[in-house]
């Protein structure tokens, strides 16, 4: 068996990581309206950005770390994903991104990050810090007072009761010593999910890997990533290799997922590894920066790799963020520190320093893009929409109508998916454009075209349907089950992974593509539950 190039089975069915390289969202949203509503105590113009699918927070974490160069917002960022173990995942890195340097250095917090982030092994030191942040945020999400005394800049309060209950039950599964490594034996799971993907070609993985470097994300912009990066990471999982490879052993539980499968004609909910074994978690951070030097060639050759500058890009990120947004982010001014040991600080504080109640992350119910206009807090309400390329088909006239007139649309496009072939990039971004049109977005004038990324500003017109559509090849459509190794490759079925009511679903994350590229198919979903306790239409 072999899988050619277009069937999409390599981005897997769940994301962890971001296929783009990491935005400002403030160099993506219109202009700060004066007029616009403020915050009634400080009078400061808010932000408010809806996203969906983005993952793992990096557009976020970036905003955040930026926030000096624009004039003072406050933000809100709704973030819609599709998974609860995604919720999870941005919950961790967060609350990692804002650990007070007392507690975690600056190197030490970028390498775990990068680690928790990207690899499938962790050293142990890195996998008892996740234990131990797992278990505190298992202990604050059933405790709404409590998680609003210690984390204000979260809000889990749209979230259904049985959603909270399942988050709950991930962040004690990441806890817990339960089994062992047998619990998420992900060494093992990596290796069936690679098997499946290449069939007969799993014996020539070096050359396979070599040409989807070299001939795919090198050609689409992605020249920094080296072929030795690629190749561990295409053969154990581990992107980062900060240290000797003997370190990494302890599985990465923050990349399980749970799943249905077809078994001998029954449905079987099972635990394993659904993401991308294609492309890798070095786009995000790792292709571009600021600092051009690290991008320089030797005799053709770039000189510094992908994870060396995902290394610095995350280390400056994380301290732009410790000097901006934490509370004592005048520490080390000289002028300030002065002020704050003669006792004048305290009485003048300085504006232009705002602490971490300046932003809120707001979780959204799983299944609500499509009625999130039915609320009147969220009708008109955003400057900014972003869609990962993942959750396209969700691009709607309903969720258009969630943006405030003159507010921006960016939509991630796929050129990083080693999967597509040149014709089904191009028929996926037509895709994007049509879906757009009919949610009430134009493109933006004047904006640079983008492989990466389509922009669009609000109409002043309402979308409708559209007459006709681009006819589009039948590609990423295999079933689901053809994408999933064979089910004794895979951990027990699931026991206390989540409650009984809260349907695990074969609906994808990036998968979902073959939604947008051609008609859909039938998934494979738990019948819908009873009426939750907490109605959210």
């Amino acid at each position: 068996m072999t899988t050619p190039a277009g069937t999409g089975t390599g981005f897997g069915s769940v994301s962890w990581w971001g296929l783009s390289p990491a935005l400002d969202l403030q160099a993506e949203s219109p202009p700060v309206d004066p007029d616009s509503k403020a915050d009634t105590e400080n009078r400061i113009p808010e932000l408010d950005v809806l996203l969906l699918g983005s993952v793992d927070g990096r557009h976020l974490l970036q905003t955040l770390a930026g926030a000096a160069l624009w004039p003072r917002r406050r933000f809100n960022f709704y973030v819609l994903e599709n998974n609860l173990e995604a919720v999870a995942r941005h919950m961790l890195i967060f609350s990692l991104a804002l650990e007070e340097p007392e507690k975690m250095g600056l190197q030490e917090k970028t390498e775990t990050f990068m680690e928790v982030w990207g690899n499938a092994l962790l050293r142990p030191t890195v996998a008892a810090f996740v234990r131990a942040q797992a278990d505190l945020l298992a202990h604050l999400v059933p405790e709404p007072d409590l998680m609003a005394q210690q984390l204000p800049w979260l809000n889990l309060s749209t979230l259904k009761f049985r959603e909270r209950d399942a988050l709950e039950a991930v962040f004690r599964f990441w806890a817990g010593g339960e089994r062992g490594r047998e619990a998420f034996p992900v060494s093992r799971l990596w290796d069936s999910r690679l098997r499946h993907y290449l069939g007969s070609r799993y014996d020539a993985r070096r050359g396979v890997s070599d040409w989807d470097l070299r001939m795919k994300l090198h050609d689409r912009g992605a020249q920094v990533i080296h072929i030795h990066e690629f190749r561990r990471w295409r053969d154990t999982g581990v992107a980062f290799e900060l240290r000797d490879s003997s370190a990494y052993h302890v599985p990465n539980r923050t990349l399980a997922s749970g799943r249905l499968l077809s078994h001998r004609g029954e449905r079987v909910a099972a635990r394993g590894y659904w993401g991308d074994i294609a492309t890798g978690p070095f786009v995000a951070f790792g292709i571009e920066t600021h600092d051009k030097s690290l991008l320089r060639t030797s005799n053709g050759q770039p000189v510094k790799t992908a994870g060396e500058i995902t290394q610095y890009n995350v280390t400056e990120l994380f301290r732009e963020l410790a000097a901006r947004w934490h509370p004592r982010a005048t520490q080390g001014d000289p002028e300030q520190e002065q002020q704050r040991m003669s006792g004048s600080a305290e009485q003048t504080p300085s504006p232009a320093a705002p602490g971490r109640e300046s932003f809120t992350l707001h979780f959204l119910p799983l299944d609500s893009a499509q009625t999130l206009h039915h609320r009147n807090c969220y009708k008109g309400r955003f400057q900014l929409l972003y869609v990962a390329c993942g959750m396209v088909h969700l691009l709607s006239p309903e969720l258009g109508a969630c943006v405030a007139p003159g507010g921006n649309l960016t939509v991630e496009l796929a050129p990083y998916l080693v999967d597509l072939r040149p014709d089904q990039l191009q028929q996926f971004s037509t895709r994007v454009g049509e879906l757009a049109q009919a949610a009430g977005f134009a493109p933006q004038a004047g904006t640079k075209s983008s492989e990466t990324f389509a922009r669009f500003c609000k109409s002043g017109s309402a979308g409708g349907a559209l007459e006709s559509e681009t006819p589009l090849p039948e590609v990423l459509a295999s079933p689901l089950e053809a994408m999933s190794p064979p089910l004794g490759d895979l951990t027990p079925p699931l026991e206390g992974w989540a409650p009984s009511s809260v349907p695990l679903q074969s609906s994808e994350s990036q998968g979902s593509l073959r939604e947008v590229l051609a008609p859909p198919r039938e998934v494979l979903v738990m019948p819908n539950s009873e009426s939750d306790s907490k109605t959210w239409e």
